[in-house]
């Protein structure tokens, strides 16, 4: 089985990245964390070099358990939504996991939701934790 977690170092990544760990277990599956920079080039070395390190914390805690598991850092320029659904496309995944975070009404149209995005346009099942 191959499990999408989106991650971004946020207390509901955490949440969602211990929840993948136990999917990765149950059903003997590789985790692909992912990481969405929606600037693209443009980008800074420092958010890369943030991202990366999340990635890579977020790899160390899976591998430690036995569990598969590939990193991958995306900037391509896409809206992080976008990005995770595109990237399920295109890695055939078989579900995602992703952590949300309470937003005021408000808050979600001026923002918008990754989430929500995800939930209504991926390709397999999505599992939220918050």
């Amino acid at each position: 089985m191959k499990i999408l977690l989106g991650y971004d170092g946020s207390p509901a990544a955490m949440d969602a990245l211990k929840l993948a760990v136990k999917h990765g277990k149950a059903f003997n599956g590789t985790v692909y964390v992912v990481h969405s920079l929606t600037g693209g080039a443009e980008n800074n070395e420092e958010k890369i070099a943030v991202a990366e390190n999340q990635l890579a914390f977020a790899k160390d805690v899976i591998q430690k358990t036995g569990v598969a598991c590939e990193t991958h850092l995306l900037i391509r320029g896409l809206p992080t939504g976008e990005d995770i659904v595109r990237f399920t496309e295109e890695r055939e995944i078989d579900t995602i996991i992703i952590g949300v975070r309470r937003r005021t009404q408000v808050g979600k149209l001026l923002f918008g939701s990754t989430a929500a995005y995800v939930i209504l346009n991926a390709p397999c099942p999505v599992i939220t934790t918050r």
